[in-house]
């Protein structure tokens, strides 16, 4: 029989529906067990091991991901892979998180012995709170009884996001535990969109000899020239006082405008004459997206780098940070 398409729909939202009575029966039975599991991470000195076989097993690697994103060390070890020598790759201090709805899948049933022998705190997340698995686990996290989101209630569905979600909820309250910031974050996710918007404006500032620093005193004509010489052609150049602060900022643009005016007297003039005076300014250590922000909210095309002191330590072109968003 041949369905229609509002029935096909319906059966979809029924599928998500029950997947979400999965998901609320796991917030309703969040128990001490949870902090339990929380607490054996945080204490692990090794790593953190998750194992599943089939489905179970893939969402045991996104967990396994997830917490190594946070800051947790962690593997993924295949069950079968296990029994034939992988088992080597869990060590006494580490924690092993084993999922299987039935907690009698065979695989995991063989790991069981082997991982108790060696000390290692074993966490299950399992559906059946009387399987050998949770029997044997030293915390249980139950995922409940609900009945699995397909026409045969077979193919694992609202299992699997129920271990994706109670799996999820573990590396938060890890990641929450160790106050995980958004540094930490930038640190293990290097690249990518997100790492690019995570990286501090020190690693991507222009400094050294590709930063043009003059003084408020020194000739105009003399900074042209510096400007122009700098190597990767910044346009600008920060402006110090007599101790060495940043007092003002000049570019290229600044002196052209007077230049194209006819009027060119103002090259034997001091710098301070010309440049903008206490111009915004960013630590090296803030994050890369907010000399973004503060460019366009002030619509300036670079931003000097200052030092706790406010002392010159490089320059950020906008072209480098739009040139982060091509990687």
């Amino acid at each position: 029989m041949t369905t229609s398409p509002d029935t096909h729909a319906e059966y979809g939202r029924e599928v998500v529906r029950q997947e979400i009575r999965a998901l609320e029966w796991i917030i309703d039975h969040l128990d001490a067990r949870f902090g339990a599991a929380v607490d054996a991470v945080l204490a692990c000195d090794g790593q953190v091991v998750l194992s599943g076989m089939g489905k179970a097993g893939i969402i045991a690697q996104k967990i396994s991901a997830t917490l190594a994103s946070t800051g947790t060390p962690s593997q993924f070890l295949h069950p079968a892979e296990a029994i034939h020598g992988d088992l080597g790759r869990v060590r006494e201090g580490d924690v092993v998180i084993a999922l299987s709805n039935s907690g009698e899948t065979a695989e995991i049933r063989r790991l069981i012995d082997p991982i108790k022998r060696l000390g290692v705190h074993l966490v299950a997340i399992t559906g059946k709170p009387e399987s050998a698995l949770a029997r044997h686990a030293d915390t249980v996290l139950e995922i409940g009884q609900e009945l699995e989101a397909c026409p045969i209630q077979l193919a694992p569905t609202t299992s699997t996001t129920a271990m994706l979600a109670l799996g999820d909820a573990l590396a938060m309250a890890v990641s929450h535990a160790r106050r995980f910031s958004r540094e930490d974050f930038a640190f293990f996710h290097p690249a990518g969109a997100l790492g690019r918007k995570l990286l501090r404006v020190s690693e991507i500032m222009r400094h050294g000899d590709r930063h043009t620093v003059v003084r408020a005193d020194d000739i105009c004509r003399e900074a042209l020239g510096r400007i122009n010489q700098t190597p990767g052609r910044p346009g600008a150049a920060t402006v110090v006082g007599g101790e060495g602060r940043v007092v003002g900022f000049i570019t290229d643009g600044d002196i052209v405008r007077r230049l194209t005016d006819g009027d060119d007297r103002f090259l034997d003039l001091p710098v301070q004459a010309l440049m903008t005076a206490d111009p915004k300014t960013i630590e090296g250590d803030r994050l890369a997206s907010e000399a973004y922000h503060i460019m366009q909210e002030k619509r300036v095309d670079q931003l000097p780098v200052v030092d706790a002191d406010g002392r010159p330590i490089g320059l950020v072109d906008v072209q480098d940070l739009l040139d982060l968003g091509k990687g």
